[in-house]
């Protein structure tokens, strides 16, 4: 799926490479939570949130928004457990409507469960608008 990142993603990636020394794979806008998430390399996620957070406060502090840092990887359900860490995930199911929609069921451990689903659901919709992005995933649901 084609991805296309606006003037103002462009310059918040710019800003996590000055202050991390990562470069971001993509930058997504939550307008909704005012939260800024950002897609970096595998195995680069330690290096932008940096010692003890220090990084993302910084960010957070200059562009007054929440910051989030996901981990890429290349199959569905590694992003997708990288989308909802710490919490573990057992497997996924990605299902088709006939009405053409895209529906996917996230099975976790059942302690992780309010982990998952997160402070009134925003880990959900995070995973939502970012699977909606590459994956064209309409509906995540935590069973």
């Amino acid at each position: 799926m084609s991805v296309k990142i606006t003037g103002e993603e462009l310059r918040y990636m710019a800003l996590l490479h000055d202050v991390t020394g990562v470069s971001a794979k993509d930058c997504i806008i939550d307008g909704e939570d005012s939260t800024i998430i950002f897609i970096v390399p595998p195995g680069q996620a330690g290096i932008a949130v940096g010692f003890k957070g220090r990084n993302v406060r910084r960010i957070s502090k200059i562009l007054g928004r929440r910051i989030e840092i996901v981990e890429w990887a290349d199959t569905l359900e590694d992003f997708v457990r990288n989308l909802f860490l710490p919490a573990r995930v057992l497997g996924i199911n990605l299902n088709k409507t006939p009405d053409g929609r895209k529906v996917l069921y996230v099975r976790v451990d059942p302690h992780d469960k309010g982990i998952a689903i997160g402070k009134n659901g925003r880990n959900v919709h995070k995973a939502r608008l970012v699977l909606k992005r590459y994956y064209g995933v309409d509906v995540v649901s935590i069973v």
